[in-house]
């Protein structure tokens, strides 16, 4: 399999290639060349049906051995016999349970795999790498799990300081492998995320670093959630029966996995994108337009974000795969900030996507009926996915399953405002609050950052 940037410019590369580069030369996020085409088969067994679904994007590259045994290692840390169980809400909606791995978060369903592709990647190359990623919350800590204490990583984290759950800070700042380092920026996640992406626009610092990505701009990302969507449908009747989805979402990458799901077969009917009052991605399901506005604090701060990074793919996909414009069209965001899609390419979206906002009181009410009504705790990122199925769902014969990020436990003063419960953390991370933590404040100042990166990465 082979990849090529949402913006064009860029050499086409293999999966091993586009792995360690994480984000394009030209700007762009890596895409492949073509979708493959999903088999009929599958029973629902995670492990199978994620060496399956995954293995053509790695064609060429990997071994289907050698990446059965990536696999098998990297879902034997979760909790859960079956990885991702899912659950029956009050009123018919299926919840997919996404939070069982190290760091009670979906973005170990992922990041566990990455962390090992990465391994293996660098090992065969005898190379190196200096991982930096932006996160809201969770990618952050699961990004450390993944790849603390491996000689041939550097972990550099930016999280937005005092936007992060007191549990998801705690998850990234009291890991002390001498690989890791983590910084809490004066600004937002957005400007967390700009800063990422300067870098790896700063061709001699990305040579100097050997810079490198684990976070949602990464194809491997994206790749691994493919997998959940596939495994829900085979659950609920198999692949080629309709399913729909709702995703409460912030950088769009969780939900575009749906979307390559479908693009590769999978009898998704529905995506459905849940926003909280930072509601960029709503608007532009709803009306085709995207506004840059402040973002706005809530209880569910891993979607307490305006550019979505991944968007930029589905652009891709609607402008016909034409990089140049995309790049034109993002250029004119980024100076503007604002955008309107043409009128004909959004009515293309109209039948398959639609996107829902609820702010923090209708979150709240939400987890209290639920928890009254099921007895299922969900954390505020899941409640918005639930809102956003129930109001969006257009067929009731078709299964819709909300897509359930985070434990409860990560977000506790939320949950127990809304319920009187404090859900307790699972027992290996009962002394959470008591571990000693490590990071250092920055400014938002792309050169201090930068200056922090080089002078902590080990140098072999």
């Amino acid at each position: 399999m082979r990849y090529v940037s949402t913006r064009g410019a860029a050499p086409v590369l293999d999966f091993g290639d586009a792995l360690l580069a994480g984000l394009a030369d030209d700007g762009g996020l890596y895409v492949p060349e073509a979708w493959p085409v999903l088999g009929s088969g599958g029973n629902g067994d995670y492990a199978e049906t994620a060496v399956e679904v995954m293995s053509p994007y790695l064609a060429g590259s990997i071994g289907e051995d050698d990446f059965a045994a990536m696999v098998a290692d990297a879902y034997a840390t979760f909790d859960a016999p079956d990885v991702v169980p899912m659950v029956e809400l009050s009123d018919g909606i299926h919840l997919l349970e996404l939070f069982h791995g190290p760091t009670l978060a979906f973005k170990d369903i992922a990041l566990q795999l990455v962390g090992r592709l990465f391994d293996h990647e660098l090992e065969r190359r005898g190379a190196r790498v200096t991982i930096v990623g932006a996160t809201s919350g969770d990618t952050g800590s699961a990004a450390i799990e993944a790849c603390r204490d491996r000689d041939n990583m550097d972990v550099v984290i930016l999280h937005p300081a005092g936007r992060v759950s007191d549990v998801q800070r705690r998850q990234m700042t009291t890991v002390m492998a001498p690989n890791v380092h983590n910084v809490a920026i004066d600004g937002t996640f957005d400007d967390c995320q700009d800063m990422v992406k300067a870098m790896f626009a700063d061709v001699g610092f990305r040579d100097r670093v050997g810079l490198s990505a684990v976070n949602s701009i990464n194809w491997a990302r994206v790749m691994a959630q493919i997998v959940y969507y596939v495994v829900a449908a085979e659950r609920l009747g198999g692949r080629r029966s309709p399913v729909a989805f709702a995703v409460p979402t912030g950088n769009f990458g969780n939900v575009f996995a749906g979307h390559a799901a479908r693009s590769s077969g999978l009898a998704v009917s529905q995506l459905v994108v849940g926003s909280n009052t930072n509601d960029v991605l709503t608007q532009f399901f709803r009306d085709g337009t995207m506004r840059i506005d402040g973002v706005v604090p809530t209880t569910s701060p891993s979607m307490d974000i305006q550019i979505s990074s991944n968007l930029e793919r589905l652009l891709f996909e609607l402008l016909d795969r034409d990089g140049a414009g995309v790049a034109e069209h993002l250029d004119g965001f980024r100076s503007s900030g604002s955008f309107r899609l043409d009128p004909v390419l959004h009515a293309a979206l109209a039948d398959g996507w639609a996107g829902a906002r609820f702010d923090d009181d209708a979150v709240c009410r939400c987890i209290e009926a639920e928890f009254e009504l099921s007895g299922v705790l969900l954390d505020p990122h899941s409640a918005v996915g639930v809102l956003a199925a129930r109001a969006c769902r257009r067929d009731p014969s078709v299964p819709m399953v909300a897509l359930a990020t985070a434990h409860p436990a990560k977000f506790p003063d939320a949950v127990a405002d809304a319920t009187g419960i404090r859900p307790p953390l699972p027992e290996r991370l009962a002394d959470l609050h008591q571990r000693p933590e490590r990071l250092t404040p920055l400014p938002n100042d792309l050169a201090v950052v930068q200056q922090f990166v080089e002078a902590h990465r080990r140098v072999v």
